[in-house]
């Protein structure tokens, strides 16, 4: 059912502000790449012995994946639903996300025990010199130069940017790609300190460094995992950095308790990956109702919010245990 162009079922395209914001967001995440691609080639020529180094240039190569996810969820997310597929597949994006994370944590984990073995074992890693103009540097200030500069797009670029997205799409694998971009400059101090650690002689600096940066790692990696996969498994919405529970289910409930033939109400709202599914449960006050007035209800609540995908109302003789009916917590 559509009404003045608003999708009660089946959403597959985006309101003025959404569409404007997502092509924004896809000039950025192409752009995020390139940067990326650009730093890792970088990284590679000066990563010398330090194990903070190699940490960070494997995290780098990691941070790829939240944007290789979002662009190829995308292709998924424009489908119109089928009698296949009946809620579209913006679930698309949630499995993108749960990837990203798991992608993360794996690694993640893997460079942790790495870094607390090379402490255990007492590795002392050695820094020597490169012939540059003519010059003999100790490569260690390359590392350094190199480190400082290439954390400017991640945290003063195009993680900001990718900030402010990120709610207006309603999209949480893009807001923890921005927030884990926002958070490299963590990565970058603590590889500085390991590899001038290793310069003044302090050899545990360095492992250290790599065991911080591979702890943020997976941090990253349990963190993103554990949204994506309560998301699948379609815990009650939450707002697009999963603090709070999404405010459109109490304008849902409100608005429903407006309506004269409503003695109360309840929702179950399920986030799709940028969209949400309403089921909405409403106990009516007279035993027998019309149909107009089903429908203008469902049609109301599609015009609170542009996320609102699919609106089911439906009468009961009393709300179900499970529903959110706004008075418990």
């Amino acid at each position: 059912m559509s009404v003045k162009g608003l999708h009660q079922f089946g959403r597959t395209d985006l309101p003025p502000e959404q569409a404007k914001a997502m092509k924004k967001a896809i000039k950025w995440e192409i752009f995020t790449m390139c940067y990326t691609a650009v730093t890792i080639a970088v990284v590679a020529f000066v990563v010398g012995n330090s194990q903070a180094m190699r940490t960070a240039w494997i995290e780098d190569m990691l941070s790829l994946a939240p944007q290789v996810a979002f662009l190829v969820a995308y292709i998924f997310v424009r489908r119109a639903p089928t009698r296949k597929h009946p809620y579209g597949l913006h679930r698309a994006m949630s499995v993108g996300h749960l990837v990203a994370g798991v992608a993360l944590l794996v690694v993640g984990l893997n460079l942790l025990v790495e870094s607390v073995t090379g402490l255990i074992a007492m590795e002392h890693p050695t820094i020597g010199t490169v012939q540059l103009f003519g010059q003999t540097v100790w490569l260690g200030w390359l590392m350094v130069a190199v480190m400082s500069v290439i954390v400017i797009g991640p945290v003063f670029i195009y993680g900001p940017a990718k900030a402010k997205l990120a709610p207006v799409l309603h999209n949480k694998l893009l807001y923890a790609d921005a927030d884990m971009a926002k958070a490299d400059w963590h990565t970058n101090v603590a590889s500085i300190i390991g590899v001038l650690g290793i310069g003044m002689g302090v050899w545990w600096l360095d492992g250290a460094a790599a065991t911080f940066i591979s702890a943020g790692i997976v941090w990253d990696g349990w963190r993103n995992t554990k949204g994506s996969v309560l998301d699948l498994m379609d815990q009650r919405a939450t707002t697009y950095d999963d603090k709070e529970v999404h405010p459109l289910t109490g304008e849902i409930l409100r608005l429903l308790r407006s309506r004269r033939w409503v003695s109360d109400a309840g929702v179950r709202v399920r986030d799709l990956g940028q969209v949400f599914q309403v089921e909405a449960f409403v106990v009516p006050t007279r035993a027998k109702l019309r149909l107009d007035d089903v429908n203008e209800a469902s049609e109301a609540i599609a015009e609170l919010d542009w996320k609102v995908q699919d609106v089911v109302v439906i009468p009961v003789s009393e709300l179900p245990d499970e529903v959110d009916d706004g008075r418990h917590e």
